[in-house]
């Protein structure tokens, strides 16, 4: 008996359907849109990256998450017993690429390889997939597609402003009502100190950003393991559980931390850039979360996340400046700040809001029957004409049972069957019928294209 392997992908991996592919597509080519609009242009960078370009640029945790590529042939050769202990070490001796994990750290790299030849400031966007080790479950997969749009070479916070702007139109663009929270990192460098811990600003940072996971207790609990005391927890309570308008959080963060000179210049490029946004026209809510961490070492000043308000779902887009990242790369003060989009995410909350637009779910428009060579020889030029209109269309391939031919169309979810018969043939007519209401009529070619 032969053995058949049953098929099957990767746990936090997909397929797409033609369906699903139709509403991603509307996705990468709505943010493609905005993107442009604000004066960004693509890039493209491998799937790959040397594991010394990924590693130690996103924390301890982010580290974790990294699909490293093991070297081929024999890449255990050599590998001492001591280095079995240091899986950082063992990697870079075995493995010595690995699957990108967010498009941020390729883009830095991309951007001092090729600093001759690009104009700064320089603004990209780009949309490709990024993998992470995490655990599959709802809205969280190993392979999804991040759009990215970033602007680096300028630390005016006019770009702040123009991500605000972006988010915006793109969110008023799919119809979907949401938070775009805002807080900045210096802020949070600011905390650490006035509580005693700025050394501790990394582990602060990686367990505030649970917040909305976990909860403000288990935050607390995780603070202690980290080893910030009951003295400094109490002191960062009220800031994260701080209500009020987002000029209120201001003013009462200005107190908290006013002996931290880094800290009162977050609360300022904070306050400056919720004065841009007023005079900007924003449609969705936008308000200052002190909360809000962002887990990622990299980010240096305003972070950003936004969450979608009718749908339970983690954040779909987020980002935030970064004044350090291509200094790893050998080009040292050159700030930048860029937003993602979760294409994946945002996928879900369209989906479950029912908010694709009906075109979008829709794919061929009429189907024409298939009854003899006559009539498919009468439908060929009918056919290109539609086509040259814009108006996708299909001639059933096979001679069969009209029956058949039906249910293809209905199938396909097709609103429109042409049915081409010698009548129709004789008489240079075309005999339509609407799927859905059951109605049928006979027009003159002319006359088909005023049917959609």
């Amino acid at each position: 008996m032969n053995n058949i392997q049953k098929p099957s992908i990767p746990k936090g991996t997909r397929d797409f359907s033609p369906s699903e592919m139709a509403g991603r597509n509307y996705i990468f080519d709505t943010v493609k849109s905005v993107f442009k609009k604000f004066g960004y242009r693509p890039i493209e960078t491998p799937s790959m990256e040397n594991l010394s370009t990924l590693l130690g640029k996103y924390g301890d945790e982010g580290d974790k998450l990294l699909f490293k590529v093991l070297n081929s042939g024999e890449a255990f050769a050599g590998v001492m017993s001591s280095e079995l202990q240091n899986s950082n070490a063992l990697s870079l001796k075995v493995c010595e690429k690995g699957l990108r994990y967010d498009l941020t750290v390729p883009f830095a790299r991309y951007v001092v390889q090729h600093q001759n030849e690009i104009s700064f400031p320089f603004k990209r966007y780009q949309i490709q997939p990024v993998w992470r080790a995490d655990r599959p479950q709802k809205g969280r997969y190993r392979e999804f597609y991040q759009c990215d749009v970033d602007v680096i070479g300028s630390k005016s916070l006019l770009n702040e402003l123009e991500l605000v702007q972006i988010a915006d139109e793109i969110f008023n663009k799919f119809g979907i009502n949401v938070c775009i929270k805002i807080n900045n990192r210096k802020i949070l460098c600011g905390l650490a100190e006035v509580i005693g811990f700025p050394d501790k600003l990394v582990d602060i940072t990686v367990a505030i950003d649970k917040m909305d996971k976990i909860g403000l207790e288990e935050v607390e609990n995780e603070l202690k393991e980290r080893g910030i005391d009951e003295k400094g927890i109490a002191a960062l309570e009220p800031v994260l559980i701080l209500q009020g308008s987002s000029a209120e959080k201001i003013s009462a963060i200005k107190q908290v931390l006013a002996s931290s000179a880094t800290g009162m210049e977050g609360v300022a490029e904070l306050e400056k850039l919720f004065d841009l946004i007023s005079h900007a026209g924003i449609n969705q809510q936008v308000e200052v979360d002190l909360s809000l961490a962002r887990g990622l070492n990299y980010y240096t000043g305003a972070i950003f996340e936004v969450k979608a308000k009718d749908f339970e779902i983690g954040s779909i887009c987020g980002g935030g400046r970064y004044d350090n990242l291509t200094g790893i790369f050998g080009l040292p003060d050159v700030s930048g700040v860029g937003i993602s989009f979760g294409a994946d995410r945002i996928y879900d909350v369209l989906g479950g809001l029912n908010k694709f637009p009906q075109e979008v779910i829709e794919g061929t428009k009429i189907l024409f029957s298939n009854m003899d060579d006559a009539s498919v020889e009468y439908s060929i030029p009918i056919v290109k004409m539609l086509r040259a209109k814009g108006i996708n269309c299909e001639i059933y391939p096979d001679r069969s049972k009209l029956k058949k031919q039906f249910d293809y169309a209905d199938k396909k979810g097709i609103p429109y069957f042409a049915i081409i018969g010698e009548t129709e043939v004789a008489n240079g007519t075309v005999n339509i019928k609407n799927l859905a209401k059951g109605e049928q009529k006979t027009m003159s070619v002319s006359e088909i294209d005023e049917i959609f």
